[in-house]
């Protein structure tokens, strides 16, 4: 190889360094630490992967590739989603639904006025054991991620913990 290719090759050296990294904050792990991390500063113990409530968060990702809107399944499962318009990582999305935890006050459970916390709560709900989450690019080039809960949370009238 010449001196020419050099920078060729180094150009798709780092575009492949680049690919890598895009998704070193995607897999199971990435998304258990993010939440079990938000869990243990509270004293709520770690969920777990679990591969059934994950392929029914692959399979709604799926389904909103075409459009990347934020709208919920409705089904069984506690829900959370967000939108990126770039490249969103999933520990991204999970310390946005973290960040909500300056909206919340647990005296009162509820979250502060014209303020967001449900998903906060849900990332920490006490009986929420079981996690799985999912990544999809839309087609518009936003990035659609959910991250669903078993059994769900957010009941009217009970704490997170």
């Amino acid at each position: 190889m010449g001196l020419s290719n050099t920078p060729i090759a180094l150009l798709c050296l780092f575009g492949l360094t680049l690919l890598r990294l895009s998704f070193a904050q995607d897999t199971q792990q990435d998304y258990l630490k993010a939440h079990n991390d938000a869990r243990a500063a509270v004293g709520v113990g770690p969920m777990t992967w679990d591969d059934k409530v994950a392929a029914y968060a692959r399979d709604y990702a799926n389904k909103r590739i075409g459009d990347c809107n934020l709208v919920h399944s409705g089904g069984p499962y506690g829900e959370n989603i967000a939108w990126g318009s770039a490249g969103l990582s999933g520990t991204a999305a999970v310390k946005m639904w973290v960040d909500e935890k300056a909206n919340y006050n647990y005296n009162s459970n509820s979250c502060a006025a014209g303020k967001v916390c449900g998903h906060y709560t849900q990332v920490v709900w006490r009986n929420s054991v079981r996690l799985g989450c999912a990544k999809v690019r839309c087609n518009s080039g936003g990035t659609f991620i959910t991250c669903n809960y078993d059994p769900p949370g957010n009941y009217v009238g009970q704490k997170p913990y």
